[in-house]
Formats: C-alpha cells, structure tokens, sequence
C-alpha cells in the first residue's frame, strides 16, 4: 500500500511518501512544496494543488494522511490559513481517488515515538532513525509528513511491520 503523509501550510507543505508491504515500509520520495507569501492566496493554494496532484498522479498512492487541524483559541487566524491549505489537500486527494484519512497530533506521537506528548525534534529523531538517514530531514515539514504516514501504516497493519528499507529522492516540488 502506498501511503502519502502531508503536513500543510501557505508556505511550506512538507510530503512524505511510502510504501508499506510484507517487506517493510520503503520512502519513495519525501519533499516540499513551497508558496511565496508574496502572491495572493489563490495562487499559493493553486500552486500546493498542483504540487501534489502531480506526486499523486506520477506515485497513485491509495491513502492520504493529514493530521487533524487543531488550533490554539489564542492563534484563530493560524487555523483559518491552515484550513486553507489543507482544503487543496483534501481536493487533491479527492480528484486523485486517495482515501483521505486523518488522526490527532497525539495518536500520531504515540505511534512514532510511544508517548503522546513526544517533542518535535524527538519525532524528527524516529523518522531519522526509522528510515537510517544521516539526518533528520530538512525542513522539519518532511519529517512531520513522513510520521503521518509511517503511523497510518503502523495503525492499519495487520502483522507488524518488517525491517525498514529505503530509497531516498529529496526533490522539490
């Protein structure tokens, strides 16, 4: 099963691509796509859509994970932009026939690394040595998708996931 994790945002939606099998999990390709802050929203929006629409229809992954959106009440406006994000996401897994599936920044935590409330350099860590790279992925967007898929695969197996292997491909969108 291939598996597309996304973490979006008007600047930087990080993606993390796998494929979970009886072999293990393998990283087919993890990047970015990247907006100016400088053009108008319906261009960065656009400009996110086409981004993945192009992985998913090069790689047909059969499941989309997006974390839940979860805003601080002090910070509205950071779900309202990142609401934005996440509904070309969700456009673009729709058109593309992915099923669109989303868990809790807890849930992911807790799959990764074993406690809910882990840092954000200790998920960077785990996805570092889950895949054997020389380093966390760069920026921290990639590593965050890459968990969202790595969990959705570790929810849904049905026997444990095998020994990692890995293929690399850092481009960007």
């Amino acid at each position: 099963m291939r598996i597309l994790g996304v973490d979006p945002g008007l600047c930087i939606t990080g993606y993390g691509l796998i494929e979970a099998g009886p072999r293990g999990l393998k990283l087919i390709e993890a990047g970015v796509v990247r907006t100016s802050a400088k053009d108008d929203i319906e261009v960065r929006l656009d400009r996110i859509y086409e981004g993945l629409a192009g992985l998913m229809r090069e790689y047909k992954p059969e499941v989309l994970v997006l974390e839940q959106l979860y805003s601080h009440y002090k910070h509205p406006m950071t779900a309202i932009l990142m609401g934005h994000a996440r509904g070309a996401v969700c456009l673009a897994a729709r058109r593309s026939g992915a099923k669109l599936v989303g868990y809790a920044a807890t849930r992911i935590k807790k799959a990764i690394t074993g406690a809910g409330h882990a840092s954000k350099y200790q998920m960077q860590r785990m996805i570092q040595d889950l895949f054997n790279m020389g380093k966390a992925p760069d920026p921290p967007d990639i590593s965050d998708a890459l968990a969202l898929a790595v969990a959705h695969a570790y929810m849904t197996q049905k026997e444990p996931v095998a020994r990692l292997t890995l293929k690399v491909n850092r481009g960007n969108r």
